[in-house]
């Protein structure tokens, strides 16, 4: 992955308000055709890079390159981009075409050549009977994909969203999910995304950014942040984890040896070099254990009660209480799950190598 192939490269980015810093010195690297999202809590940074990016505000540090050209001050309107946001920002006086055709006169486009880009754009999003009509007379879920097509008709250098489904209802969200999926794949366009839920990110994204504080806590696929998360707010933030605090007490092979309060000794991944007697927080997803029935073999064997047992659907979640206030959650499919009642007695397994061990400072893997 070489530079000269950054469709977006940020170095340094700083952005304060007042005392407050929104952004910390970050960097970033966005390829060409790839769906980056900015995933993070409110207030961690996100929306105001993406911003940035835009040109809708000027940052107090650091650079910004766009197709290898320095775009750091460039107003918004000579950055080579499209925009979607949460409330669509469509024109009420305009037709779903007028609309869609507002970035290419922007761009000087020939008007000859108009009439095929809209036809196509509305052919994309699957709406080619709703051109002449204005956008009020659209549902929420038409609209928004009138917005996309409107970011995607002039084949912009990237498409920044910012939270656009976010206005709309579960069912909704998903589906178009899938839409813009499939936009991006079948035209391979560059896409940086922000969102603070986590279901769109884990669905949509080649890369996720995970943001903390004006700074990157961790960036990766899907598949790195949720299984392998690089800190405890990473772990912590995606999806649901079981976090139990305890210390490091030796070193097994290539494992390290852990005490854990009510529970006893467990092993996991010895990942960098540790300190005897250290303070860890051990973390393990609650898909990864198993309740065992009494044949099967497992690294790390624990022994609790049935405190509570709830059926979300297609997922079962148990919840057993194994000593000294910690709880320990099993997910499994309900379709496939050991049926279990409250206050049942019942064995916990997992292998060692799907646990993760952070260090007491919140930040650092141990």
């Amino acid at each position: 992955m070489t530079e000269c192939k950054n469709k977006l490269t940020i170095r340094g980015l700083t952005k304060r308000y007042g005392s407050a810093t929104a952004l910390d010195r970050v960097d970033l690297d966005l390829v060409d055709g790839e769906f980056l999202t900015m995933l993070g809590p409110s207030g961690s940074g996100k929306t105001t890079l993406l911003w940035a990016v835009a040109g809708l505000n000027d940052p107090d540090g650091g650079e910004i390159w766009i197709d290898g050209r320095d775009a750091t001050h460039v107003p918004a309107s000579g950055r080579d981009i499209g925009m979607v946001f949460q409330n669509y920002a469509l024109f009420p006086h305009m037709t779903v075409r007028e609309n869609i055709s507002f970035p290419l006169e922007m761009r000087k486009v020939p008007a000859a050549n108009r009439p095929q880009a809209i036809r196509r754009a509305l052919e994309m999003i699957k709406l080619e009977h709703v051109g002449d009509r204005y956008c009020s007379q659209l549902s929420g879920g038409q609209q928004q994909r009138i917005a996309l097509a409107r970011a995607f008709v002039a084949n912009p250098s990237i498409i920044l969203m910012d939270e656009p489904l976010g206005a709309l209802d579960k069912k909704l969200r998903d589906h178009l999910q899938l839409e813009i999926k499939r936009l991006h794949d079948e035209l391979a366009t560059t896409v940086l995304y922000v969102t603070h839920d986590q279901e769109e990110a884990m669905v949509m994204s080649d890369r996720i950014c995970l943001m903390n504080g004006g700074r990157i806590e961790q960036i990766g696929t899907p598949d790195e942040l949720y299984f392998r998360p690089a800190t405890l707010f990473a772990a912590d933030f995606l999806g649901e984890s079981n976090l139990i605090s305890g210390r490091i007490v030796g070193e097994d092979a290539d494992r390290l040896v852990l005490e854990l309060p009510g529970i006893g000794t467990l092993r996991a991944p010895s990942t960098t070099p540790y300190e005897q007697g250290a303070g860890i927080v051990h973390f393990t997803r609650p898909e990864s254990l198993s309740i065992l029935s009494g044949t099967e073999i497992k690294d790390n064997l624990v022994r609790g009660e049935v405190a509570d047992v709830v059926v979300s659907g297609a997922l079962t979640k148990v919840f057993v209480s194994v000593g000294d206030g910690a709880t320990l959650q099993v997910s499994q499919l309900t379709s496939v799950s050991q049926r279990v009642r409250k206050g049942e007695l019942l064995t916990i397994g997992w292998d060692a190598d799907v646990g993760r061990v952070f260090a007491d400072n919140r930040r650092e893997v141990a």
